[in-house]
């Protein structure tokens, strides 16, 4: 029975992480300092294959025995996460990575860091591909989360030429799903409140900025596929079927039944205005794309905000 660990276990991807990691038969172990996770995303999990471990990444990490995988999601996500939290955002990007590397290195574990399609800031090429170096500002708000994963990013395949560390870099874009936090910053989690209320929907620019929604069942999967491969290169996972910020929220609008408005604000500094993965080295390296279309993942999406309603 494999033993891994997953950092920030109790966030959203974090959470799901465990669960389908528990239903593979591997003996979890979840680590989260609560910051921006919360215990009700995994108390459903307690079981004698599960074990909780309330801590900051980014301090010394001990844990006795062997440990196969570890699965490094410990971070602030959204950008208002990110944005109100910037010196921590930083820290679990530079520190947290170097303390999940060390143990890794210890234990001869395998381990898969989470980053993100914001390593390519705004991008020049579309879609994205992983040779792509993207186009970062590394002063702006954004700058803290997009580099912090640029750094864990370098350190992992530092880790890897020089300790022969097994590491894997997953690049997650845009994804949705049950256990999101309401308001969290990100569009699905404001739309769909605001449209349940018959509250006008807030977006910002003029919505003709787009992104690429993947359900997180699909997320997880893909995430797997890549833990449990050889390859060390990173790798975009996401849907690559691409819409506009303001065709999201009349979906959202149609599929709620709402009689919510279209309220437009101000774009926030240094907002892609184009996100959209090219999955073609998943689908060919892993045999992996995504399955659950967008009303259907939507649709499971907003049952669950209606129970947090």
């Amino acid at each position: 029975m494999p033993r891994t660990l997953v950092t920030g276990g109790a966030g959203f991807l974090g959470s799901h992480l465990c669960e389908y990691l528990l239903a593979k038969g591997h003996k979890v172990i979840a680590m989260d300092n609560l910051l921006t996770g919360h215990i009700s995303n995994i108390e459903h999990l307690q079981c004698e294959e599960f074990r909780f471990i309330k801590q900051d990444v980014t301090e010394y990490i001990f844990i006795d025995g062997k440990i196969d995988y570890i699965l490094h999601f410990a971070s602030p996500a959204s950008p208002m996460d990110y944005l109100q939290l910037p010196i921590q955002t930083l820290k679990v990007g530079a520190l947290g990575t170097h303390k999940v590397l060390g143990l890794a290195l210890e234990k001869g574990a395998t381990l898969l860091i989470a980053s993100t399609s914001e390593v390519y800031g705004d991008p020049l090429i579309h879609p994205q591909t992983e040779d792509y170096w993207g186009n970062v500002n590394p002063v702006g708000p954004r700058g803290v989360y997009d580099e912090a994963k640029r750094f864990a990013e370098a350190m992992t395949m530092a880790y890897h030429r020089y300790h022969d560390v097994d590491a894997k870099i997953v690049r997650i874009f845009n994804t949705y799903g049950p256990r999101m936090r309401l308001h969290d910053g990100r569009a699905i989690p404001a739309f769909v409140p605001q449209a349940i209320k018959n509250e006008p929907i807030t977006i910002f620019g003029d919505g003709s900025q787009t992104r690429s929604f993947c359900f997180v069942d699909d997320l997880i999967e893909g995430i797997y596929r890549l833990l449990v491969s050889d390859i060390n290169e990173p790798v975009n996972i996401g849907n690559p079927n691409e819409m506009t910020i303001k065709q999201l929220a009349e979906k959202i609008i149609e599929l709620t039944g709402s009689s919510s408005t279209l309220s437009f604000n101000d774009l926030p500094t240094d907002d892609p205005k184009i996100r959209q993965p090219n999955i073609e080295k998943a689908k060919k390296l892993l045999g992996w794309e995504p399955k659950v279309d967008l009303n259907e993942g939507l649709k499971k999406t907003i049952g669950w905000f209606k129970t947090q309603m």
